[in-house]
């Protein structure tokens, strides 16, 4: 018997968040019948591989009149979240407020659902959209699940009590942000809570070697990511300020687009390094092997991650990166065998930690070096095979796909009995 599933992202299709795609991708596969959604207005892109069937916004009159007379007809289900938003928890009155729109919005979801014969909800990120699917799955009295990665988790986790204590199953990216969660939600029963590790292309590509820098060569810097505050761009910018006061010859470029670019132009204009910081907007994924090529150094610099595929991009092209010893980072970024890690927050240690690979990479270009240097130099081959096969085994796109599906399979099959019960094999990385 073929399962349906609601799948709801807060916005869908998005470049930034593949995984949405590839999740839903892979589910169909196994022959469950997926209702892909999104909250906001959805952005059509021409090489989405598929698109929502359902977007709550913009909103009809006529479904939110049928979403109040569904709270009011299944009131006895949805009681117990108005209580938690209005009198519980820290949250303040903005928040309620919101929390209670978004309850509207969840009866309008289930509206649009409840005639498709949807035996499970699952929300990917834990904003807002997560409590518009558990809303709907209260009304429509069908499982609830989550996906959480991380700033949904570590800096905004607005009624995240709520939505762990009400889903079947939590889905979480990393092994940190498991005992973060275990640890910050005591209540929540631990064997619902599992890791699914996202992962990325583990293809044979070849790659070029590391490119020997001479002393007046220019450092070749590249980061990637949106630009918001938590990406924190702006120490990338301060790191090359500290670089530039050293005479240190380099290039800064940085892909990706967001809310932070003006304040980012500024900076580098303040710190007049227009001739070494490059914001380049969105550059398409196709043309991104191109500019990993030519980076001596991948760089992260946010304040909060779950674990970036930007890191797992370069590794598997065999880039040195260098990143914040933060959340789940570590377990894939292992310092010295993988790439290199710097103390979160310290421009000072950041700034080290480039130079040292730049020292490494020079020392490869001059033979009269001391043979310690020389040999430290020749290392840098070992951590870009080491960090490859870190992707390939534990970060491998197809891998992982297969693992989420058997796991979420499993977890439906055991909420729902729709899905005759298998003894699937699951690998916890």
């Amino acid at each position: 018997m073929i399962v349906t599933v609601a799948y709801l992202a807060n916005q869908f299709p998005s470049s930034v968040e593949p995984y949405v795609t590839e999740e839903i991708l892979e589910l169909r596969r196994r022959g469950v019948g997926v209702i892909a959604g999104s909250v906001r207005k959805p952005r059509m892109f021409s090489a989405a591989r598929c698109v929502p069937e359902i977007a709550l916004q913009p909103l009809s009159a006529i479904v939110l009149l049928q979403a109040i007379g569904l709270l009011v007809r299944r009131w006895g289900r949805i009681w117990p979240l108005i209580i938690r938003i209005i009198f519980r928890g820290r949250e303040g009155p903005l928040q309620r407020v919101k929390a209670l729109v978004h309850t509207c919005l969840g009866a309008v979801y289930a509206v649009l659902l409840e005639r498709r014969g949807v035996e499970h909800i699952h929300a990917h990120h834990g904003y807002f959209g997560s409590w518009i699917a558990m809303v709907a799955a209260r009304l429509l009295g069908v499982g609830f699940s989550v996906t959480l990665h991380g700033s949904d988790l570590l800096l905004h986790a607005v009624y995240l009590d709520a939505k762990l204590e009400n889903c079947d199953f939590c889905l979480t990216v990393s092994e940190y942000n498991r005992r973060y969660i275990l640890e910050r939600y005591p209540e929540v029963d631990a064997e619902k809570v599992v890791v699914a590790r996202l992962g990325v292309d583990g293809s044979e590509r070849a790659i070029l070697p590391v490119r020997r820098v001479k002393k007046s060569e220019s450092f070749q810097i590249l980061a990637v990511g949106r630009l918001h505050a938590v990406k924190d761009h702006a120490f990338l910018v301060r790191a090359c300020a500290r670089l530039h006061d050293l005479d240190v010859p380099f290039a800064c470029t940085i892909a990706g687009d967001g809310p932070e670019r003006h304040n980012l132009e500024r900076l580098i204009r303040e710190c007049c390094l227009q001739e070494q910081v490059s914001l380049l907007g969105i550059v398409a994924r196709e043309q991104m092997d191109s500019h990993y090529d030519r980076a001596d150094v991948v760089v992260l610099t946010s304040r909060s991650e779950g674990i970036p595929l930007v890191l797992m991009e370069a590794m598997a092209r065999g880039r040195i990166v260098l990143a914040p010893a933060i959340t789940g980072i570590p377990e894939l970024v292992t310092a010295g065998r993988t790439g290199f890690l710097y103390q979160p927050g310290s421009l000072d240690d950041f700034v080290t930690r480039l130079l040292f690979v730049r020292s490494l990479l020079q020392a490869r270009s001059h033979p009269d070096h001391h043979a310690d240097l020389l040999e430290a130099g020749r290392q840098l081959d070992w951590v870009r095979h080491a960090a490859r096969v870190q992707v390939r085994h534990n970060f491998n796109r197809r891998k992982n796909l297969e693992s989420f599906g058997d796991l979420f399979l499993q977890r439906i099959a055991a909420q729902t009995g729709s899905i005759a019960h298998e003894s699937f094999v699951l690998q916890q990385i």
